[in-house]
């Protein structure tokens, strides 16, 4: 008789064991999570902003364009999960690492970090990671470059400005050349990263909940890499999941990249009943200050 198959630990049970460490989860709030990423290294020029409405031009019209990132906030349903675990199934652990993968994806092993980690999923990828820091190979600038190549100051045309080696901009330089695993494990040893989520989860309209509570809210990042792909990333996921071309003038918000991504997620909670549908949606864009 075969042997049965066993199912993928990863695929049924893809939450993080309670045996590891948790955070405050971060409130869904755009300054909340502005202040944030600005702690840790991104230029000003950039802030997250609400998305009121994916269908009404003169709402989307309030958010600056091109979007660098959406995030979408939903609840873990069961129909969501009964989707995921059909997707994922004949998946293998992705394993991309360097400067040849084509997105930077983070596995999630904090508990309560899902905000955190499509935070960093939004900054390490597609536009969002030339307001971080630039690559220079020439010593005109009057600096030591006994190595050759240095990490130096970025300067946008609106003056703004980033320090070289910024909490941010060291770790997504550490993570890019680390498997998945170890990527996961600089995360949850950063205490750069610990520190200023901490600080940001204490913020906010909302009283924030414990670290160990179970929430059924969960956060993805959409973002279009540099081949005009437009990417799911998750770290409760086997890997980041690419959901299609967009055009190259399209946007995370034009309206082919939310047909592949964010309505999705609305139609299949609407297929199911209708029952789930607390989703919001924020985008990473150019401040408005």
């Amino acid at each position: 008789m075969a042997e049965a198959t066993k199912p993928n630990p990863q695929t049924n049970h893809p939450d993080v064991p309670k045996t590891r460490k948790a955070f405050v989860p971060l409130e869904n709030n755009p300054e909340v999570m502005t202040s944030l990423v600005h702690k840790l290294g991104l230029s000003p020029a950039l802030s997250f902003h609400d998305v009121y409405s994916i269908s009404d031009p003169d709402m989307l019209a309030f958010v600056p364009r091109p979007a660098a990132a959406l995030l979408l906030v939903f609840p873990v349903s069961a129909s969501y999960e009964t989707s995921r675990m059909d997707e994922d199934k004949e998946k293998p652990e992705y394993e991309g690492k360097g400067e040849g993968e084509p997105v930077v994806w983070y596995k999630q092993t904090i508990r309560n970090a899902c905000g955190l980690i499509g935070i960093l999923h939004a900054l390490s990828n597609g536009l969002a990671t030339n307001f971080i820091a630039c690559l220079v190979s020439s010593c005109s600038v009057g600096h030591d470059c006994t190595s050759g190549v240095e990490w130096s100051m970025l300067i946008f045309d609106d003056g703004d400005c980033v320090e070289p080696d910024s909490d941010l901009h060291k770790l997504v330089k550490d993570a890019i050349p680390l498997a998945p695993a170890q990527r996961a494990d600089l995360l949850y040893n950063s205490q750069a990263l610990e520190s200023a989520h901490q600080s940001a989860a204490t913020q906010g309209d909302s009283v924030a909940p414990a670290a160990e509570d179970n929430i059924d809210l969960h956060y993805v990042c959409f973002v279009k890499d540099e081949k005009s792909n437009l990417w799911e990333l998750d770290g409760r996921r086997k890997g980041p999941l690419n959901r299609g071309a967009l055009g190259v003038d399209e946007d995370v918000l034009s309206e082919k990249a939310l047909e592949l991504g964010v309505k999705k997620f609305l139609a299949r909670e609407e297929a199911a009943g209708g029952g789930e549908l607390r989703f919001s949606v924020i985008a990473l864009a150019q401040s408005l200050d």
